[in-house]
């Protein structure tokens, strides 16, 4: 299946919120229900110990799947999160994290998905399950 969405159509939507633009993602890649995103390290992103917080991890992978959903259900689609569940595996430390989302079902009511953050080495960071309710 051909994605509905461009790498620059998903661009620039992050680029039009605060939620997302704040953090300086960049949408990677994209293909049908999947979608990579970066997000560049910055010193404002780290906790006491000096590893990146726990939630630009959450944030990006919930970012990341709703751009996943995207690629089959458009730009306007108004779908939201209804639960998300993270295991934190490894700290990320003075890096960027990238993020990959694949949507695994498009219920008629609920998209499910999971989400994986990586560094640049390909260490996995951390995982998450993300449920959407379609709107």
């Amino acid at each position: 299946m051909t994605s509905l969405v461009s790498v620059e159509d998903l661009q620039r939507l992050l680029d039009t919120f605060a939620f997302t633009s704040g953090m300086g993602m960049r949408v990677e890649a994209l293909a049908d229900a999947e979608c990579t995103i970066r997000v560049p390290f910055r010193r404002e992103f780290e906790r006491p110990g000096g590893i990146v917080s726990g939630q630009v991890y959450m944030h990006v992978a919930d970012v990341t799947l709703w751009c996943a959903t995207k690629t089959r259900l458009g730009l306007d689609d108004p779908s939201t999160t209804s639960n998300l569940e993270t295991a934190f595996l490894a700290p990320a430390r003075e890096e960027d994290v990238l993020c990959t989302a694949r949507v695994l079902k498009f219920g008629r009511r609920l998209v499910y998905g999971t989400a994986e953050c990586r560094n640049e080495s390909g260490k996995l960071l951390t995982h998450h399950s993300i449920t959407y309710a379609r709107g």
